[in-house]
Formats: structure tokens, C-alpha cells, sequence
């Protein structure tokens, strides 16, 4: 018995195999580094999410105020396509030719950042587009729009891809999900914005012998060209070289990327990459969804103020206030579904098929109600939706590229397939279909039908990937 009850007593006292210092050393440990964690991320936040969406604010006001230009003052005979000559066909080339500068410049802008320095190239970007908008209101003729047009595009086409791969330099993909949808949904937000704007600038017209759409441009460029001093003087660059970290900071940051993440660092150009991006099909199937949601989701945004215009029951300068509800509607649907995709209680691929079939639906009931309100909340549904659809699944399309160039030209050209919706949007949602744009919503049916066969292929394969590098890093710890 005694024996026994010492045996019971050493069981029940035995020393732990980690000595209890060691183990508080431990739990210190932890702790310090998720204090630091943090604190890290709290600085890189501050730029990568909220300057970027400051300026992201101001990028999407510059890109949306040409639609709302279309009805300022229209009442007053000082209208814009009035005083500029423009036919309905004009109009919409001078609609779309910002897209097209946009699809040819964006990949190539994006990967411009491996040579020159974030700061710097966003120096240049952002007051490039300011001063271009600013010149937009002084244009007498379509010749003139078109060229000014082109030059705001030029200049704004490597943004938005390039934010992204600017935090691609910083977050692991996981990371992303949510900072993406917040920094998306600010610039949804600026859609609300610019109609407020339009709204308050139409009492201006006349004013210095200026119309309002000529106030309109000037105005709302003016912020770009002072946030492009702060980009050039303020924004960190990369990890390796951010002078608000400490060098224990940078190492910290560091050792937590993948090895995959693109590097300040790498400098030159991989061939084996730009080989391996093309010959990628998931390049294609995402090419497929990107095009057939900008066309059939997107495409209404730059039409939207004639399309609400036109639905009957408001006047030109309500019609601008009309467009507020929608983006509003938009930014807290996506942040929503960020918060849902960070806890990860919804995944991206599902969410992405949902927002589709939802855009479906309401064109479905655009197309077969007659009364205004229900046509009105359908547009709401639908432009919160096709504002969310991209940010949703942008983690799974950065975590398929591999390699700095490839993440970069990757990046740029996908979000280049975006600009098929200012393309082809302006001529879908042409006046001549108007005011029911019946045709309109049976030809982004189509397209809607497309993007959601592109991104359940892009799921396909993507899950392929991650199957055959799962079972080819098991295959590796198995081996002696």
C-alpha cells in the first residue's frame, strides 16, 4: 500500500518535462509577438488601407463624374452634351475611350513598380489623373473630350492593380480578404459622394462664366493633385526598406511572408515567370468571369444617373441624390461580406456565385416590371452586388499567381478585363434603348451567364492546385 501510495503520489506531483520558466519564457514570448504583430500592422494599415482608400475616393469620383456630367443642368440649356455638339453615339465613345486606355496601359503599369518605387510611381499617377481632370473642364469640342478622356485614363489605369500588388508586398493572402473589401467599398462609397457633389456643384453653374459640368471636372480633380504630395513623401515602399519600421520590424515582416510573396527586392525580369502565367488556364477562366462581370454587372454604373434619370419620377438635380442610395447600399453589403470572409464564415468562391445570381434576378425583374420604386430597388440590389462581386474573389486570384512578375503583370491584366464594362457599357446602355433598357438587361444576362461559368472553372482548378500541392508536400514528409 505504501508503495503503491508513493507511486500514487509521484504520479500525481511529477515534475513537467518543460521546466515552468521555460515555460513562462514561452507565454512571454507569444505574447511579445503578438504585441508586436500589432503594432506592425497597425502602421502598415494606416498607408496601404487608409490612404489608399482616401485616394481610391478620389480616383472613383474622377471616373464617375463623367456619368453624372451627362444630366447636370440639363433643365438650364448649359448641359454638356449641348455645349459640346454631342450625339448620343459621340457621348458613348467618349465614354468608353477612358476604358480603353485603361485595358491597353494597366498591365504594364502595374509591373512598372518593380523598377520604380511605390511613392514614386503613385506620385506620378495621382497627379497625373488630378491635373487631367482638372483639364477636362476645359474642353470646347468631342476632338478635345476624347483626348482628355484618354489622358485621365492613361494616368488611372495603374492604380487600382497596383494597390493591389503594392499589399501583395505586405500581407499574406489570408490577410487580404477584408482590406480589399474595405478598401473597395470606400471607393463604392465615392459613388454616393460624387452624386452629392454633382448635386451641390450644379448651383455653381454660371458662376464665373463657367457651367456646371465645367465645375464639376475642376473641382473634383483638385484633391488628387494635393494626396499625390503626401503619396511621394509619406508612403512606404516595402517591407525591406519602410522607414516607419525598425529593422527588427522588417525582419519581423520578413520571416512571416511566404516565400512565394513578391519582394522590394527582386528587381529583375523572369521570363520562366511571364511562361508559367500564360500558360496558366486559371489566367483565362478568371479573364472570362472578369469580362463577363464587368460587362453584365458592371456595365449599368456608367449609365446609372440617365438610367434612374429616365425611370420618370425625379428631376435632373434629384436624379444625382437618387444615386447616393445604391453605393451606399454597396458599401455596407461588402463590408459585411468581408467581415463574413475574414471570420471565415462564408468562402469566396460560393459568395461570388451568389452575387451573380442575385444580379441576375434583378434584371430579370428590370425586365419584366413596369412600376418605378421596384425598378429603383432592383438597381440598388443590383449595383451593391456588382460592386462586391470582384473584391470578393481577389485573394483567390492573387493566391494563383506566383513570383514577382507574375503577380504583377497577373494583377494588371486581370483587372485590364474590368474595362470591357467601360467599353462596352456606354454602347449597351446607350439612350436609344431607352427609357426601358430591356435590351440592355437581356444583353448583361448573357454576359452575367459567362461570369459565372468563368468563375466556377477558375474554382475548378484552382482547387485542382491546392490538391496536388497538398498531396505533394505529404508525399515529401513521408519520405525518410
Amino acid at each position: 500500500m505504501a508503495s503503491t501510495k508513493g507511486d500514487e503520489d509521484v504520479t500525481t506531483t511529477s515534475i513537467p518535462s518543460t521546466p515552468p520558466s521555460e515555460i513562462e519564457s514561452k507565454d512571454s514570448q507569444t505574447e511579445y509577438q503578438a504585441k508586436l504583430e500589432k503594432k506592425i500592422m497597425r502602421k502598415i494599415d494606416f498607408w496601404l488601407v487608409g490612404f489608399y482608400s482616401i485616394v481610391y475616393i478620389f480616383r472613383v469620383i474622377d471616373s464617375n463624374n463623367y456619368s453624372n456630367a451627362a444630366i447636370i443642368n440639363l433643365e438650364a440649356g448649359t448641359g454638356i452634351k449641348k455645349e459640346l455638339g454631342l450625339s448620343a453615339s459621340q457621348w458613348a465613345w467618349s465614354q468608353s475611350i477612358f476604358s480603353y486606355s485603361y485595358l491597353i496601359f494597366e498591365p504594364s503599369n502595374t509591373i512598372l513598380l518593380k523598377y520604380f518605387r511605390p511613392s514614386r510611381w503613385m506620385f506620378v499617377l495621382i497627379l497625373s489623373w488630378g491635373v487631367c481632370a482638372c483639364a477636362a473642364g476645359a474642353a470646347q469640342d468631342f476632338p478635345g473630350m476624347m483626348c482628355v478622356r484618354f489622358a485621365i485614363g492613361l494616368a488611372e489605369a495603374g492604380f487600382y492593380p497596383a494597390v493591389l500588388y503594392h499589399m501583395a508586398f505586405w500581407y499574406k493572402p489570408s490577410e487580404m480578404r477584408w482590406r480589399i473589401a474595405l478598401f473597395y467599398s470606400l471607393g463604392q462609397v465615392s459613388g454616393a459622394l460624387s452624386g452629392l457633389l454633382a448635386y451641390a456643384i450644379s448651383f455653381m453653374n454660371g458662376a464665373g462664366g463657367l457651367s456646371g459640368w465645367r465645375w464639376l471636372f475642376i473641382l473634383e480633380g483638385l484633391p488628387a493633385i494635393l494626396l499625390a504630395v503626401v503619396a511621394l513623401f509619406g508612403l512606404p515602399d516595402y517591407p525591406e526598406t519602410a522607414r516607419m519600421l525598425t529593422e527588427g520590424e522588417r525582419e519581423f515582416l520578413k520571416d512571416r511572408l511566404s516565400s512565394a510573396s513578391p519582394s522590394g527586392k527582386d528587381k529583375n525580369w523572369s521570363w520562366a515567370d511571364v511562361k508559367a502565367l500564360l500558360s496558366s488556364p486559371t489566367l483565362y477562366t478568371f479573364t472570362i468571369y472578369w469580362i463577363g462581370h464587368g460587362i453584365g454587372g458592371f456595365g449599368v454604373n456608367y449609365a446609372l444617373p440617365t438610367v434612374i434619370y429616365e425611370l420618370g419620377f425625379t428631376s435632373t438635380a434629384l436624379s444625382q441624390l437618387m444615386n447616393i442610395p445604391p453605393y451606399v447600399a454597396c458599401f455596407f453589403f461588402l463590408n459585411t461580406l468581408g467581415f463574413l470572409l475574414h471570420k471565415g464564415w462564408i468562402r469566396s468562391w460560393t459568395t461570388a456565385v451568389a452575387i451573380e445570381s442575385t444580379i441576375i434576378i434583378c434584371y430579370i425583374i428590370l425586365i419584366t416590371v413596369s412600376n418605378s420604386i421596384v425598378k429603383y430597388l432592383a438597381l440598388i440590389v443590383a449595383t451593391a452586388c456588382a460592386g462586391s462581386a470582384y473584391p470578393v474573389i481577389w485573394p483567390e486570384r492573387i493566391r494563383a499567381l506566383e513570383g514577382t512578375v507574375a503577380v504583377g503583370i497577373g494583377i494588371g491584366m486581370t483587372n485590364a478585363m474590368a474595362q470591357f464594362s467601360g467599353i462596352v457599357g456606354p454602347h449597351v446602355y446607350s439612350t436609344v434603348f431607352g427609357p426601358t433598357y430591356r435590351v440592355s438587361y437581356v444583353i448583361c444576362l448573357c454576359f452575367l451567364c459567362a461570369a459565372i461559368s468563368g468563375i466556377l472553372a477558375s474554382w475548378w482548378l484552382v482547387w485542382r492546385k491546392d490538391r496536388r500541392e497538398e498531396l505533394a508536400r505529404v508525399a515529401h514528409e513521408e519520405t525518410p
